[in-house]
């Protein structure tokens, strides 16, 4: 269980903090003074500190300091009274996490906490690679023998060494920031912060804020001003996940990070120094965006200097059976649910099933099951039903083809809640994605190919079908038919 360290002589603080972590999924320790604080922090590693910065026997930022020099990787959330803000801005410079005003706000203190555990998290759990080290039991072992797979852990060994920018490319659900922590956990900046931002997570108009920081008054509910990713990670590793939804402003200003290492914050004039090693990640087609207008090109070209392919979950072979022992052994351990014997059907019904969401729905599938199992034989009946049903089903095709039903009708149920299961953050785009192919492919079937015929049923320009057609993968020979479907409607 996570450890919170709560440093605060206030009995009304000290308090609030019991009370809101009672009964709750983080163990709360807490000190009073500076000096016991950096006993504990020395001791026991918390994994995250909440430091008021003042205390009895010290001020200002000695105390975040002294923790800092012990483990600059544990998140510090500084509390600060009215009138010392700049302080705690000057702290967020060094590297603390984030800093909170008094009066606390329980659901702003929850939410930042679970954030700070994260982090947290992300830099101090292994991800081992296999072959080469073991994963410790609370550690994340990247599983395969693939050849596919091979080439990853060669290509991390052989850029986790080298202060260069890597791109990750591969479907949700692959693996990506997992490989993107083997490759901090095993560099020269190990020891220092890593963190991960999923740029498609963050609203457009907000992100340049959240990794560039701005000025007071820089825009409406800029009170005050606010340190960004960049200038707080300075030493450290930034992950930037799905880079594709950057706009082209964000765009620009990453573009001259990666060239200089400099920036200014929203709103400001000063230039900032940092030293940053940038790990980008995506599930698009950066190239053919490039090509297209929808990315910068040199930009890509920036990012572009080291690419990892990840492969997906129904391309890698036998690597299935073998993830499929690994996480019921790991999630069995973990849920207190030791499978004695796994039912042949049940494995024939996984071994079968397409993984529309990868490694993520694998990990997802094993834990509904073991949740759902009673005695130790994990039978068919415990699979999630789409699961189960696999091994009668047609066979296995891409991703976008999830939710399609015997008979070929789409289902839009079924379709929505496997990727809910399989733990996407982009539905949104998703879904329209898939029903703009629905609507394609069968427009087209139904004009047999003519796309000037199309284009008039659709309202929109021969041209934009045209597009359309290449980018969503559809095909126009006798038949009209998607990369993403095997058969007619």
């Amino acid at each position: 269980m996570p450890t919170l360290l709560l440093v605060d002589d206030e009995p009304a603080i000290q308090h609030a903090f019991q009370r809101a972590f009672r009964g709750g999924d983080v163990t709360l320790w807490s000190a009073t003074t500076a000096a016991e604080a950096v006993e504990v922090v020395a001791r026991d590693r918390p994994d995250v500190v909440v430091l008021d910065v003042h205390l009895p026997d010290a001020t200002g930022l000695a105390t975040f300091q002294k923790i800092r020099r012990i483990d600059a990787r544990i998140p510090v959330i500084l509390v600060t009274g009215h009138g010392t803000t700049d302080l705690a801005i000057e702290a967020i410079k060094e590297g603390a996490y984030e800093y909170l005003l008094k009066p606390l706000e329980l659901a702003d203190l929850r939410a930042l906490i679970d954030r700070a555990v994260q982090s947290s998290r992300l830099m101090r759990v292994p991800a081992a690679i296999p072959e080469v080290e073991t994963a410790p039991p609370a550690g994340d072992l990247l599983v395969g023998r693939c050849p596919a797979m091979q080439e990853v852990f060669k290509a991390i060994g052989r850029v986790a060494a080298q202060d260069v920018t890597v791109l990750i490319l591969g479907e949700s659900g692959t693996g990506k920031e997992l490989v993107a922590r083997a490759i901090y956990q095993h560099s020269k900046r190990a020891d220092k912060p890593f963190l991960a931002i999923n740029c498609a997570a963050i609203p457009e108009n907000l992100l340049e804020s959240e990794l560039f920081g701005h000025e007071r008054g820089a825009f409406t509910g800029a009170d005050r001003r606010r340190i960004g990713k960049f200038e707080q990670c300075n030493g450290g590793t930034i992950f930037l996940d799905e880079v594709g939804d950057m706009a082209p402003l964000t765009q620009t200003k990453i573009l001259r990070l990666i060239q200089e290492q400099r920036f200014e914050r929203v709103g400001g004039a000063d230039t900032v120094q940092t030293d940053v090693r940038l790990i980008a990640a995506t599930n698009a087609d950066l190239e053919r965006m490039a090509g297209e207008g929808r990315f910068r090109r040199d930009l890509y070209f920036r990012l572009n200097v080291f690419t990892i392919r990840l492969p997906r979950l129904r391309d890698r072979g036998d690597d299935i059976g073998l993830m499929i022992d690994h996480y019921i052994a790991r999630f069995g351990q973990e849920l207190g649910k030791p499978v004695g014997e796994m039912d042949p059907e049940a494995m024939a019904a996984l071994r079968a099933y397409p993984w529309p969401g990868n490694v993520r729905e694998l990990q997802s599938v094993i834990k509904q099951s073991l949740l759902h199992m009673r005695g130790s034989v994990l039978l068919p009946d415990f699979l999630p039903p789409r699961v189960a049903r696999a091994d009668t089903a047609a066979p296995p095709g891409d991703a976008a083809r999830a939710g399609r039903e015997p008979n070929g009708v789409f289902d839009w149920d079924e379709f929505v809640a496997g990727r809910i299961v399989a733990g996407t953050e982009e539905l949104y785009a998703e879904s329209v994605e898939r029903m703009e192919r629905e609507i394609l492919v069968r427009v087209l079937r139904h004009t047999c190919g003519n796309q000037l015929q199309a284009a008039r049923i659709l309202g929109i320009t021969r041209g934009s079908l045209r597009t359309k057609i290449r980018a969503l993968g559809i095909s126009i020979a006798r038949t009209v038919w998607s990369e993403d479907d095997q058969g007619d409607f």
